[in-house]
């Protein structure tokens, strides 16, 4: 049996999925989390994941 995990449930996010929860494009999440200082982002070899909450609390800060 196969258990598929909504956005709101999951620690860290693809691109795509960050661009969908948090409605900002993908190309600014990139632009945003290329920083070496970034503390939000999760490689996992080339592919970037970002960790929802950390980002969420960063946006929140920015705001």
């Amino acid at each position: 049996m196969m258990y598929e995990v909504t956005i709101y449930e999951k620690s860290s996010l693809t691109l795509e999925e960050a661009a969908a929860y948090f409605n900002i494009g993908i190309n600014k999440i990139r632009e945003i989390s290329d920083s070496d200082k970034c503390t939000f982002v999760l490689w996992v070899g080339n592919k970037r994941l970002i960790k929802r909450k950390l980002f969420e609390e960063y946006l929140l800060r920015k705001h």
